[in-house]
C-alpha cells in the first residue's frame, strides 16, 4: 500500500472512531454522529472542506432521494396492519393452532412472513405482544420455570425479524444495496430465501433453547393502537403482508418471458419497481384492512401518526450514513478496495461481510451499515467477479452482527422482552452474532455452489 492508502485508511478509521465516541460516549443521535465523522475524514484524506461538504450533500441527497419512499410507505403499511389488527390476527391464527413442542418453529416462521414488507422495529412492535401473550398462555402454572419457555418462543420471532430485514427485499437495506452494485433483484430474493430459511433453522428454536437457559424476565404490559371496529380477515392481511415482495418479483418474472409474452405483460414489469409495488401495496390495504371505515378523516391521521413518528429518525439516520459513504467513496475507499480484491489478499464476500459489521459495531443502525458498505464496494465486485447479489447478502449478513448499547433496536427488544441489560446482551446479542456469522457460512456456500 502506497503512503495516499494508508493516509486514506487512517482517516476513514479516525472518522468511524469519532462516530462511535459522540454516538456512545456524547449519547448524541447517529444522523449528527456520522456527519461530524464524515466532515472529519474528508480533511484527513486530503479532500479540501468545500469538496467534502458538497460530498456530505450528494450522499445524502442520493440515498433520500429513493430510500425515503421506500421508508415513508413501508411504515405506513405496518401502521395500517398495527392500527387494523391485522397482523394481529394473521399471527394469533398461526400460533392458536400449534402445540408447545411446535410453537418456536411457528414464531419463527409468522416472524419471516410478517417481517417482509416491515422494518425490524414495526415488525417487533407488532407481533412481540402477540408472541408474549401466547407464551405466559403456554406456560401458565410454571411460576419462574417458564421464564425461559417464554423466551424460547419470543427469541425465534425476534430471529425471524431480523433475518428478513437483513436478507430480504423489500427492506431499504437490501434494496439499497440491490441498487448500488446492480444486483438482480429477483435473484437477490430467491438468493435471500435460500440463505434466510437454513440460518433461521439454525438460530432459531436450537439456538432459542440454549440463550433462554438460567434467565428471568419481567415481561411489560403492551399497549397497542387499534382504530376500533372489527378486524380484518386473515386472508386479506395476509394479502397485504405478501404483496409487494409478489409484486417485485413478478415484476422481475416479465424479464424472463420470451418477447411476445414480455410484451403482453409488459405492465406488469412496472411493479419490479420497489417504490411502486409498495404505494400499491398501501392502497390495497386501505379497503383490505379497513373496509369502508378507509375514508375516515381520523383513521388516515393515525396511520400517519403511527409511521411518521419512527420515520423521521430513520431518515436522518440513513441519510447521514450515505453522507459518510459519499465521502469515503470520493476520498478513494472504493478503489482501494478494488485493488485489494484483484491482489487475492482476502474473500470479496468476507471483506464485504467485515467492513459491515465494523460499521454496525460503529454506529449501531443496520441499514447505515448496509448504506455505507454497499456504497464503498462497487469496484470491489466488479474486480472480482463474484455476483453481486452474494455480495449483498454478505452485507446484510455483517449489519446485524452484535446490537449493543448504541443499537436503539437493543433497548426496544430488552424492553419487551423483560431482561436485564445483561440478559440482554446473554439473549439478544448473541442471537444477532449467530445470525450475522451463519448467514456469511450460507452466503459462502451458495456462492460456491450455484
Amino acid at each position: 500500500m502506497s503512503g495516499e492508502d494508508i493516509r486514506l485508511v487512517v482517516a476513514a478509521i479516525c472518522g468511524i472512531a469519532l462516530s462511535i465516541l459522540l454516538i456512545t460516549k456524547g449519547r448524541l443521535h447517529p444522523f449528527v454522529g456520522l456527519l461530524c465523522g464524515a466532515f472529519v475524514v474528508g480533511p484527513l484524506a486530503g479532500m479540501p472542506i468545500e469538496q467534502t461538504a458538497k460530498a456530505v450533500e450528494q450522499g445524502a441527497g442520493s440515498i433520500l432521494g429513493g430510500t425515503g419512499l421506500v421508508v415513508a410507505l413501508g411504515l405506513s403499511l405496518g401502521a395500517m396492519l398495527q392500527i387494523s389488527n391485522g397482523a394481529s390476527e394473521l399471527a394469533q391464527a398461526a400460533l392458536r393452532f400449534t402445540n408447545a413442542r411446535m410453537a418456536p418453529w411457528m414464531s419463527l416462521f409468522v416472524a419471516l412472513i410478517i417481517g417482509l414488507p416491515l422494518f425490524f422495529e414495526t415488525g417487533l412492535v407488532l407481533l412481540l405482544p402477540i408472541v408474549a401473550a401466547v407464551a405466559v398462555s403456554m406456560t401458565a402454572g410454571e411460576g419462574r420455570g417458564g421464564d425461559a419457555a417464554k423466551l424460547q418462543l419470543m427469541l425465534p420471532a425476534l430471529a425471524g425479524l431480523s433475518i428478513a430485514h437483513a436478507l430480504i427485499p423489500p427492506h431499504p437495506g437490501p434494496l439499497i444495496a440491490v441498487d448500488a452494485l446492480g444486483a438482480n433483484l429477483a435473484r437477490t430474493i430467491f438468493y435471500g430465501l435460500l440463505v434466510a430459511i437454513p440460518t433461521g433453522i439454525v438460530v432459531g428454536p436450537p439456538l432459542a433453547r440454549i440463550l433462554s437457559r438460567g434467565v428471568s424476565i419481567q415481561l411489560p404490559e403492551f399497549e397497542r393502537p387499534h382504530a376500533g371496529g372489527p378486524a380484518p380477515s386473515k386472508s386479506a392481511a395476509l394479502i397485504v403482508v405478501l404483496m409487494p415482495v409478489v409484486l417485485i418479483a413478478l415484476g422481475q418474472f416479465v424479464g424472463l418471458m420470451p418477447e411476445p409474452l414480455a410484451s403482453r405483460f409488459a405492465w406488469l414489469g412496472l411493479a419490479a419497481n420497489p417504490v411502486l409495488a409498495l404505494l400499491i401495496a398501501n392502497l390495497a390495504a386501505l379497503p383490505l384492512l379497513f373496509g369502508r371505515r378507509s375514508r375516515d378523516a381520523a383513521l388516515q391521521d393515525s396511520i400517519w401518526s403511527e409511521a411518521v413518528l419512527p420515520a423521521g429518525a430513520i431518515l436522518l439516520a440513513i441519510g447521514a450514513g450515505g453522507s459518510l459513504k459519499q465521502v469515503l467513496v470520493t476520498a478513494g475507499l472504493s478503489d482501494l478496495l478494488a485493488r485489494l480484491a484483484t491482489a487475492d489478499v482476502i474473500s470479496p464476500i468476507i471483506l464485504a461481510w467485515l467492513i459491515a459489521v465494523g460499521v454496525r459495531l460503529a454506529t449501531g443502525s443496520a441499514t447505515v451499515a448496509t448504506i455505507t458498505t454497499a456504497g464503498v464496494v462497487p469496484g470491489l465486485v466488479a474486480a472480482s467477479g463474484v455476483e453481486p447479489e452474494w455480495i449483498v447478502l454478505a452485507i446484510g449478513c455483517g449489519s446485524v452482527f452484535f446490537s449493543h448499547v448504541n443499537d436503539p433496536g437493543f433497548w426496544l427488544v430488552r424492553s419487551y422482552i423483560g431482561t436485564s441489560t445483561a440478559d440482554t446482551f446473554r439473549t439478544w446479542s448473541v442471537l444477532e452474532t449467530v445470525i450475522s456469522v451463519a448467514g456469511l457460512v450460507f452466503v459462502m456456500l451458495g456462492s460456491y455452489l450455484l
